[in-house]
């Protein structure tokens, strides 16, 4: 039997809903959020997110789905550096709340498949397990500890429904496990906007003296909430914007644009760029640059 509930909120949301097809705002044709070297993976996969309802705007950044057909060809394995999201996969045999991580993680595309996911905001995923993230320790977490459903009945959805049916079954799901915004989400808005949006922010000391926040305070707000230290959190969003300014440049000349390039992300000392870059990409900012992978 499947198990999707519905609350009077989850209620409400889909008697006003219009029902009209979602469009997604994304595919693979352009390159974001930590998926490396695009212009390969667009050959291999096809990759589109979709908006959440409105009532889950502040704990939901987008639901996304990768679909793929190599059958006869080659598999293909794609890397990609984590966001500081905790993300829920609903895929055959490994359905789970997924928690962030410090480094890339490879997924090998064979045969013909489908993923379908829901990435939560940093600290957005809190308000629906309601216990520390970091305790955890990087383990999968089952679905039905968060909703009100089970892997087993997300699976069969993801075989029986297309993308917008998905989009409107997790709508109600999310809605029924009546997550709150409280202060300590809003306040984790503010302080990770500002790590996206202040390239100068490389520091845990100059992000807590600009929001006015202890170190240890913001260190248990973020093991708490995120499950990722401050540090990680700022050298996730750096890194991951090396590698998207190295694949809209070419490989000629980037030794000499990598001094630039570290400057304009925040680092001051280029050895430090280069060792946190192949720590988290794998490889060096020029072999990433000339096609190397990880």
């Amino acid at each position: 039997m499947d198990h999707f509930p519905e609350n009077e909120r989850a209620k409400d949301y889909a008697s006003t809903r219009t029902h009209a097809p979602r469009s997604p705002f994304f595919d693979s044709s352009e390159p974001r959020l930590g998926v490396l070297n695009p212009e390969i993976g667009k050959d291999h996969f096809r990759l589109l997110r979709y908006g959440p309802a409105p009532e889950l705007a502040n704990f939901v950044r987008h639901y996304w789905t990768v679909e793929w057909d190599l059958s006869g060809a080659k598999p293909y394995q794609q890397e990609v550096v984590p966001n500081p999201c905790v993300n829920l996969v609903i895929e055959p045999g490994r359905t789970a709340g997924y928690m962030p991580s410090t480094s890339r993680f490879a997924y090998l595309l064979q045969g013909k498949g489908k993923v379908f996911g829901v990435k939560f905001r940093p600290g957005g995923f809190y308000p629906f397990y309601r216990e520390s993230l970091s305790e955890l320790e990087g383990r999968p977490l089952p679905v039905d500890r968060f909703l009100n459903t089970t892997a087993e009945s997300l699976e069969q959805a993801l075989h029986t429904q297309d993308n917008a049916a998905l989009c409107e079954l997790l709508d109600r799901l999310l809605l029924d496990a009546c997550p709150e915004k409280d202060a300590e989400t809003q306040l984790l808005h503010r302080i990770t906007a500002a790590i996206a949006n202040e390239r100068e922010l490389t520091k845990v000391d100059a992000l807590c003296e600009s929001i006015d926040m202890e170190k240890r305070t913001l260190q248990r707000l973020f093991s708490r909430r995120i499950g990722l230290s401050p540090k990680w959190v700022i050298r996730l969003h750096r890194l991951q914007e090396a590698a998207e300014a190295l694949d809209r440049g070419s490989a000629q000349g980037t030794g000499s644009k990598l001094l630039h390039l570290s400057h304009d992300l925040g680092y001051h000392d280029q050895a430090h760029f280069i060792k946190d870059f192949k720590a988290v990409i794998g490889v060096t900012p020029e072999a990433y640059a000339s096609g190397a992978r990880g």
